[in-house]
């Protein structure tokens, strides 16, 4: 029973990587983006767990930074992509605009929380 399992997974991962490899360069650098802010705010709480919380502010401000930026770019990432068909009618310049937009007001939010 576990042979079969581990060959189920074994198919499931070659699937998913012959899938992602027919994915857009500019969306696995969005994906690569996403990751890098997620890794970053699990740093966070890492560090956080290990030193501690005094300035609790700066670690909740750096954390929901990195975390809105992810989400931000994961709703770039919807609108570029070519096979969504909601968001045809929107030029790739006009989604990239309201993502740095859309950030610089989120920065601004998070720079005035830590007071």
């Amino acid at each position: 029973m576990v042979k079969s399992s581990s060959t189920d997974a074994l198919a499931l991962f070659r699937s998913l990587r012959s899938a992602y490899s027919a994915t857009p360069t500019n969306l696995k650098i969005i994906d690569l983006y996403v990751a890098f802010a997620i890794a970053t705010a699990l740093i966070q709480v890492v560090y956080m767990a290990i030193v501690g919380s005094f300035p609790f502010n700066s670690f909740l401000s750096g954390v929901l930074s990195c975390v809105g930026t992810a989400v931000l770019a994961v709703c770039l990432r919807i609108q570029v992509n070519k096979e969504n068909k909601e968001f045809k009618d929107l030029p790739p310049e006009r989604a990239f605009a309201d993502f740095v937009l859309c950030n610089l007001v989120l920065h601004l939010v998070i720079m005035n929380f830590l007071g």
